[in-house]
């Protein structure tokens, strides 16, 4: 474990601070001795977080969406308290709708905070984590990054999105002493489901799925879901492990169902691997074929 990882006061930086998710986390790493600095849209709640902690919060209110805005915000975040040892970016939302329903300005808004949000922030802090050289930066995903399911195709585009992003992250930045998990939580009661929660316009073909979903009756079964808080000390073990993993879930139900959707994938892979395999007959590199191409090819 790298000599930031074991600080007594390690430096938390965390979108999405306010609320859910991103407010228990802020709270346990408070609770564990730490220090935040709470990345937030509200700067009311986040004012709300400095004035119960004091000095070990920094409230930061900007946009993730705007990268300029973000870099200006980790600046200030690494110069008030020196060094960044976890970074979540756990701010996000959901879109919902079949895929034809949606038009280009709300598809476009789909990825904007759960990619492209993510993305800024990654590429605000990788400088300092490198320099540092340690770190843990956690991505927030989703099932739906792994699996996904009628209405939840751009919601999860953006997760696979991100999840992909940071497959590749996690081997650039190992070689720096940083470590890369993602995160997969299941049902938590936050404000995804409130303000989080965005619809495309629907289509009348589409009305008897959305009847499915809700069930028979057209009403919705009453979910259950679990307190933001249960999640915490998950992530506190993470933070504190010698060897975390790339992916973490968070939910029995969720790890059944991603184990099931990769048996599935497994066994499909498997029931086609004759035509897979066929698909291909290796032979030597055509003569010219990397004429003009970039040296790194």
């Amino acid at each position: 474990m790298t000599t930031a990882d074991t600080s007594p006061d390690r430096v938390w930086l965390i979108t999405g601070a306010s609320r859910g998710l991103g407010r228990a986390f802020a709270e346990a790493a408070l609770a564990a001795g730490d220090r935040v600095l709470a990345i937030a849209r509200a700067s009311d709640d986040l004012d709300r977080l400095a004035r119960e902690h004091g000095d070990r919060v920094h409230a930061l209110p900007a946009d993730v969406t705007d990268r300029a805005a973000v870099f200006t915000a980790v600046a200030q975040a690494v110069n008030h308290f020196g060094r960044l040892d976890v970074v979540i970016n756990n701010a996000g939302t959901m879109w919902l709708g079949a895929v034809e329903e949606f038009s280009e300005t709300q598809a476009r808004a789909a990825m904007e905070l759960n990619f492209f949000g993510a993305l800024w922030v990654t590429q605000a802090v990788a400088p300092q984590l490198r320099k540092q050289r340690s770190g843990r930066l956690l991505q927030i995903s989703s099932v739906a990054g792994v699996a996904t399911g009628p209405t939840a195709g751009l919601y999860s585009a953006s997760k696979f999105a991100l999840e992909g992003m940071s497959e590749a992250l996690a081997l650039e930045l190992a070689p720096f002493g940083v470590h890369v998990t993602i995160i997969e939580p299941g049902g938590y009661w936050t404000d995804l489901y409130r303000r989080g929660l965005h619809y495309a316009a629907p289509l009348d073909a589409y009305a008897a799925l959305r009847v499915e979903d809700d069930g028979d009756d057209g009403e919705a079964p009453a979910p259950t879901d679990s307190d933001p808080r249960q999640a915490a000390p998950a992530v506190l073990r993470l933070v504190d492990s010698d060897e975390p993993p790339l992916r973490l879930v968070l939910g029995s139900a969720v790890l059944d169902a991603m184990i099931a959707a990769t048996r599935e994938r497994i066994a499909t892979w498997e029931r086609w691997q004759d035509v897979s395999r066929a698909a291909e007959l290796p032979e030597p590199m055509p003569e010219g074929y990397l004429a003009g191409s970039p040296p790194h090819l």
